[in-house]
């Protein structure tokens, strides 16, 4: 299994670029999303009838097929000999930051059930706040795999 991923590695990296970007559109674009929900769209409208295929299909149709390659590929690539040396802190703040993105992944699901029901309690500027989270685990993934500190 080694020699494969060895001589697959670079498809292997390109298509966890790939699916890392796709899930990162998804990450910033949802908590948007949510923002205009609930500052623009009366509940039980068509509108928010609207809004909750567009938050279901970018969660369900893009983010969770993302999220899941992403893990994926990003698994291939710490079996992978020689690319990740478990002594040094980058290969674990990266592993840190993408549990905390997975779990931001599942709070904004749960974000989208409360629209379900019409039970959203957060305000557009709780929802704006709330999109600052995936840039700050994006700068500490990126940083700690690039600098390798």
């Amino acid at each position: 299994m080694t020699d494969f991923l060895s001589d697959w590695y670079l498809w292997v990296l390109s298509f966890h670029v790939i699916s890392v970007i796709a899930w990162m559109a998804g990450l910033f674009y949802l908590p948007r999303l949510f923002v205009y929900h609930v500052e623009q769209v009366q509940k039980g409208s068509p509108t928010d009838t609207m809004f909750q295929t567009m938050e279901r299909r970018l969660l369900k149709g893009i983010m969770g097929p993302a999220m899941i390659s992403t893990w994926l590929f990003g698994l291939l690539l710490v079996m992978t000999p020689g690319i990740v040396d478990w002594g040094l802190v980058w290969p674990w703040a990266k592993a840190a930051g993408v549990l905390a993105m997975t779990g931001f992944q599942g709070w904004l699901g749960g974000r989208r059930k409360d629209f379900m029901r019409g039970a959203n309690t957060l305000t557009g500027r709780q929802y704006r706040l709330m999109n600052e989270v995936p840039t700050l685990l994006l700068i500490l993934i990126v940083c700690s795999v690039i600098i390798k500190f």
